[in-house]
């Protein structure tokens, strides 16, 4: 943080220095007036009663700038000042101090944005580390993590408390991919041990107990698809992919089993058919035959009736006969 030399105790008093502006009735400045303080700062805004009150511009002479509201010769209300190494807080002042809400802007361009109290993060609020891109979102206690709060990664989270901004107890980190790790940071004495690579965190070291389940994410108000239902779903597209490979390349590949099932169940279906109509054609061919078999049956028994008769007028004749002949 930058040096606080550059707005504590630098301001000049009021009614030190050159003045051009308006006056009350007493001589006091009030108004609006220009000053340039004895230590060569300058200020440009609103007096009350000989008092810096109101809103106004003050320049250091250091670099650093102030533009905001004041009560009394402090920094009071809303305002920003601007450091001589780069940085900035816009936000809250109460009696020349960062108080409330607000946002600093570090030098490295790290940024803080949330509450302050006495000059000190402390509150709830959110640290954005810029190199890396990571992300502190909980609770401060003067200046320091403390609390409760996330320490947000590229591709996961740790979820946990903090002490001296350091994670302690019990936790979990969370990972893009759907799974959890969860365990507790404990203290690492390090005596007798040899120090490995450098931790984001030093001092307390992790100690992983379970790790969940990987969960499919699913929009919300969806019920995720069934384990089954996946399945049968992969196989058709995957089956679907074969057969637009074989139609683009014009290469016929050996088909999938469910498909040579299918065929064979297509091809007893015809054969069951054609049995059917096998077997209604031989009974009908059958019915016809013994029709024709039993018409033939008729004829030859007439045929045969009438040859016995015949043989039997035969018969009779030559009985006649051999009765003349006697």
């Amino acid at each position: 943080m930058s040096d606080l030399s550059s707005e504590q105790g630098s301001e000049a008093e009021a009614d030190l220095g050159e003045y051009d502006g308006e006056r009350n009735s007493e001589g006091e400045r009030h108004g609006h007036g220009k000053a340039k303080l004895p230590n060569g700062d300058t200020y440009d805004g609103e007096y009350e009663r000989g008092f810096r009150s109101g809103w106004g511009t003050y320049r250091f002479k250091n670099g650093a700038r102030y533009i905001g509201q004041y009560l009394q010769n402090k920094k009071h209300g809303r305002g920003t000042f601007f450091y001589p190494d780069g940085s900035k807080y816009e936000g809250d002042w109460v009696d020349d101090q960062r108080h409330g809400y607000g946002e600093y802007t570090y030098a490295n361009g790290d940024t803080y944005t949330g509450e302050w109290f006495n000059h000190d993060r402390h509150g709830q609020g959110i640290y954005v580390y810029k190199e890396t891109g990571s992300k502190y979102v909980g609770g401060w206690v003067n200046g320091n993590q403390e609390g409760e709060a996330e320490l947000i990664h590229l591709n996961h989270r740790f979820k946990g408390k903090f002490l001296n901004g350091n994670p302690v107890g019990y936790g979990k980190y969370i990972f893009d991919i759907g799974c959890e790790q969860h365990g507790e940071y404990i203290q690492d004495k390090g005596e007798g041990e040899e120090e490995e690579e450098p931790s984001l965190l030093p001092g307390p070291k992790w100690k992983a107990s379970e790790i969940t389940k990987l969960t499919l994410w699913t929009p919300h108000g969806e019920n995720p698809p069934s384990p089954r239902k996946v399945s049968l779903v992969t196989a058709v597209a995957e089956a679907g992919e074969v057969r637009t490979e074989t139609a683009v390349t014009g290469e016929e590949e050996m088909p999938p089993a469910a498909v040579t099932d299918e065929f064979s169940e297509g091809k007893d279906d015809e054969l069951s058919l054609h049995e059917v109509s096998s077997k209604t054609v031989s009974s009908a061919k059958h019915s016809g035959e013994e029709d024709e078999g039993t018409q033939d049956a008729d004829e030859r028994s007439q045929g045969e009736e009438e040859n016995k008769a015949q043989e039997d007028e035969a018969s009779t004749n030559l009985e006649d006969e051999s009765k003349g002949t006697e």
